[in-house]
């Protein structure tokens, strides 16, 4: 049980330094915080509820695994490097593939209840 519980203290570390310390996540916790705002004013359906929520822990996690990335890569190759840079591209152009999937999905959401 002590490990089960260090390990979530471990995630919850990892989940604060990335809101403290990467601008995108930030982006993404006051985005999130926004959506929430307007799905109470609009009143989201229980199915829209959840269709946010999994958007935005997924555009979250994907940035924390960008950072991950990231953090790997300058350990690995602290100087410039063509295979180092291809690879915080692409973690980051996963990052924004979803980021740009979860505004088109909120629109889907949002629209209907503000255009009826």
């Amino acid at each position: 049980m002590r490990r089960l519980l260090r390990s979530f203290s471990y995630a919850f570390t990892g989940i604060g330094a990335g809101i403290r310390t990467q601008a995108n996540m930030q982006i993404h916790v006051a985005a999130a915080v926004l959506v929430n705002l307007a799905g109470l004013l609009v009143h989201l359906t229980r199915i829209e509820w959840i269709v946010i929520i999994i958007m935005q822990a997924a555009v979250m996690s994907a940035e924390l695994v960008n950072t991950a990335i990231e953090h790997v890569v300058d350990l690995a190759s602290p100087e410039k490097h063509p295979l180092a840079k291809a690879a915080k591209d692409t973690a980051a152009g996963a990052v924004l593939i979803l980021a740009i999937a979860a505004v088109i999905i909120g629109l889907f959401v949002f629209v209907p209840h503000l255009w009826p």
